[in-house]
């Protein structure tokens, strides 16, 4: 089988998480700058194969889009140009940054490897991935 791989884009950052094979299990895989991400992607996709990406969508607690949604349909468009034979789809991404910090206390992580804001981003794109995987499994 082949992986999905989630995105927590930013405008300096974007956190990457991948499946295993069989889409099982959601791990983080790097953070890498905004600026490259496409790249990261063409290189990444032609070592594995991947089923679909899922991008974290960023709503406000009143279910409206976030001022940083702008962003994300620029990268949406970017990448559904460049890479046309991949399916995109969106997941809600809120309050991920809060549990990706309350799994990092959780997991023992040291004080200063969770100030570092790749590692937040990298469980956040871990997170929205595993919500995805849940919620696609209960339909």
């Amino acid at each position: 089988m082949s992986r999905i791989l989630a995105i927590d884009y930013g405008r300096k950052r974007v956190g990457i998480a991948v499946t295993d094979p069989l889409q099982m299990i959601a791990s983080g895989l790097t953070t890498v700058g905004a600026h490259e991400v496409l790249d990261f992607l063409k290189d990444y996709f032609s070592k594995e194969d991947v089923a679909c990406v899922v991008l974290g969508y960023p709503l406000q607690l009143n279910d409206q889009e976030s001022e940083s949604m702008k962003y994300v349909r620029q990268f949406e468009t970017a990448f559904r140009r460049r890479f046309p034979g991949i399916p995109l789809e969106f997941e809600d991404e809120r309050f991920t940054s809060k549990m990706a910090v309350r799994a990092m206390i959780e997991g023992g992580m040291k004080k200063k490897d969770r100030r570092k804001k790749e590692n937040i981003d990298k469980i956040s794109a871990a997170i929205i991935l595993q919500s995805y995987l849940e919620r696609r499994e209960r339909l």
